[in-house]
């Protein structure tokens, strides 16, 4: 681990030196001076007089050095049969052209773009747009409802929507016309314009405040780029909060940058002319980093895949899409490989496949189990790299550098922290642990490029959520502790987040909408462990005295209510009626009791539990579990 320790021990020594160096490596329209800003802490800032444009560094400097016929973007849908390629010259013609689009529509540089696609090339040229003429964009997920698209409208007030007709899934159509008109009519602050791209399964009806995407390319005079400063924010990704409200992750353009071509090198090992494959949603932060901006940052080409690549995936799509497209890493959530080892548990489908050009497995977004890892190795041959992150980190806390130092991988381990972040393991008391014990991780401030600044608008909920528990540090929210050799074990979430096939989930949120049911008098949310998606959420809840209530029915209503006011993204589908749940003295629900109490298989959940010492009880053999 020497050129590892040497380099994190320069990231941490001296970052204006370190970052400034990186830095090189993207195109200024004002080279900063200065890497850090650290005069307003715990609000720090990353080349804070810096200038460019976010959309150059991924396009246009490519075409200028002479890579305008390499393939920038591959699509390949499993809905429609259908594949295109992109080259850099032609994606950055669309985008130029989109952009113009959007100024013509009253877009200008800072405004908000909300982005409501799916996995259809046009989402990624609208993300590129939006930074090419320096609007922020904020893309929400296609499968949320449209009570969750509203709060995102009103919370960042967006000047346009750009949407599509429809998302596809292999049982089904979601039409998304309704979901907006609904989300418009639920918000406070209106859009006079959405781009609406028109897709042949269910077409829209145009006017009024829809237009055709495809006719304002047409008319539209392409934009240029505008330079922004580095301290500008890129864009808007909301994450669940424990509240039930969305906290929006603000990511600048110039730490963004720097930190993600930083990545591609050291991290994944890939390079101008490599292609990258991501399979997950350009909805969630690993879409934003890796699928869109990452790999066109360092001249590479992406693969978007429109499938089912995590949850219930073609266990034979993954070997397909390697195979056509000559595919050198795979990034995914352990979900998905937990999904094909159930369904094709010997690999047949993998020989009808040549995989050859495939290098690395990197897996990241929830726990990755010791029996996926070992199944995923056994069959490619080929090291399989768990990393650990977060949506506000936007790219690696811990990994196994591969263009850096590559390491022994660990069953359990996502292996040592990246550099830039100082990772420190802290007790109750804020006090370092020792080697082996468990504590909250933590990350000494300031954090690196490409992290968050803030929330949007909301300055004091950023310092309250993530700064105000280890003064001086971020709370990651995860627990773990880091062995003799080094390396981060991360153990599970401390607060009432929930992993469900790598997207994370409010608890809070999923029993607001329980408690609203007239029969419920208390209820709780947790997260169960699923040997597919890694968690699930599991309700339970307490009858109002007095109720008479068909238990069967009731389960129907939650789950449709959960369905209809969160999205089908929450998968709820167990609700258990009980007659208390187990609290403190106080009257806190222990819900991470109850975790336990599941994850250990016990099949009752007792109504009280008075001695909060039991989940120092039940620790190590919840360790036990996870070691096997």
């Amino acid at each position: 681990m020497g050129t590892y320790a040497s380099v994190y021990e320069r990231s941490l020594s001296d970052p204006e030196g370190f970052w400034l160096e990186a830095a090189r490596s993207v195109d200024w329209e004002r080279a900063p001076t200065r890497a850090l800003d650290d005069s307003a802490p715990p609000f720090y800032r990353w080349f804070p007089d810096g200038e460019l444009n976010t959309c150059y560094n991924a396009l246009d400097r490519h075409v200028v050095a002479g890579r305008a016929d390499q393939t920038a973007l591959i699509w390949d849908s499993a809905m429609t049969g259908q594949v295109q390629r992109w080259t850099y010259a032609q994606l950055l013609e669309r985008v130029a052209a989109f952009a113009g689009a959007l100024r013509q529509r009253g877009v200008s540089t800072g405004d908000r773009v909300i982005i409501y696609m799916p996995m259809i090339p046009e989402a990624a040229m609208a993300m590129l747009a939006c930074a090419r003429i320096g609007a922020v964009h904020s893309v929400v997920f296609g499968g949320f409802s449209p009570k969750e698209l509203a709060a995102r409208i009103d919370d960042a007030t967006p000047t346009a929507i750009v949407a599509a007709s429809c998302g596809l899934e292999p049982s089904r159509t979601v039409v998304y016309q309704p979901i907006i008109d609904e989300a418009l009519n639920l918000s406070e602050h209106d859009v006079d314009t959405v781009f609406m791209l028109q897709r042949e399964r269910h077409p829209a009806e145009l006017g009024g405040r829809y237009v055709d995407f495809k006719a304002a390319l047409r008319d539209a005079y392409p934009a240029e780029c505008v330079a922004v400063q580095a301290t500008d924010p890129l864009y808007i990704l909301y994450t669940s909060g424990t509240t039930g409200r969305p906290k929006g992750v603000v990511r600048d353009n110039g730490g963004h940058a720097v930190a993600l071509h930083w990545s591609m090198g050291n991290i994944y090992d890939i390079h101008a002319g490599d292609v990258f494959w991501t399979a997950s949603d350009v909805g969630w932060v690993v879409g934003h980093s890796y699928i869109v901006y990452a790999p066109l940052f360092v001249g590479a080409t992406t693969v978007m895949y429109e499938g089912k690549p995590i949850g219930t995936p073609d266990a034979g799509a993954f070997w397909r899409v390697i195979a056509d497209h000559g595919v050198k890493a795979l990034f995914t959530a352990p979900t998905a490989f937990r999904a094909i080892k159930r369904m094709d548990p010997r690999a047949e489908l993998l020989a009808e496949h040549d995989v050859s050009t495939l290098r690395t497995l990197f897996l990241a977004g929830e726990r990755l189990d010791p029996e996926t890892y070992a199944w995923a190795n056994d069959i490619l041959g080929i090291p399989v790299i768990d990393h650990w992150w977060q949506t506000e980190t936007g790219w690696p806390i811990c990994a196994n550098l591969r263009g850096l130092d590559p390491m022994p991988p660990k069953p359990g381990s996502p292996t040592v922290p990246v550099p830039g972040f100082d990772l420190r393991v802290l007790d109750s008391s804020g006090a370092p642990t020792p080697p082996g014990r468990d504590g909250a991780l933590c990350l000494r401030l300031p954090m690196p490029p490409g992290t968050l600044p803030t929330l949007w608008g909301d300055d004091e909920r950023y310092r309250e959520s993530y700064l105000s528990r280890f003064p001086g540090h971020y709370l990651t929210g995860d627990s773990g502790f880091v062995d003799d050799d080094g390396y981060v074990f991360v153990m599970g979430r401390t607060d009432d987040v929930i992993n469900v096939a790598g997207h994370r989930l409010s608890t809070g949120s999923i029993e607001a909408v329980l408690a609203a049911h007239p029969a419920v008098a208390e209820c709780a949310v947790i997260g169960v462990h699923d040997a597919v998606k890694g968690q699930l959420p599991h309700g339970l809840v307490v009858l109002k005295a007095g109720t008479t209530v068909d238990h069967g029915t009731l389960r129907a209503d939650l789950v449709a209510a959960v369905r209809d006011q969160i999205g089908p993204v929450a998968a709820f589908r167990d609700v258990h009626v009980v007659d208390g749940l187990p609290k403190t003295r106080s009257g806190k629900i222990l819900r991470r009791s109850m975790r336990e109490i599941a994850d250990r298989g016990d099949t009752v959940v007792p109504s009280t539990i008075e001695d909060p010492t039991v989940l120092d009880a039940l620790r190590p053999t919840l360790r036990g579990e996870q070691e096997k």
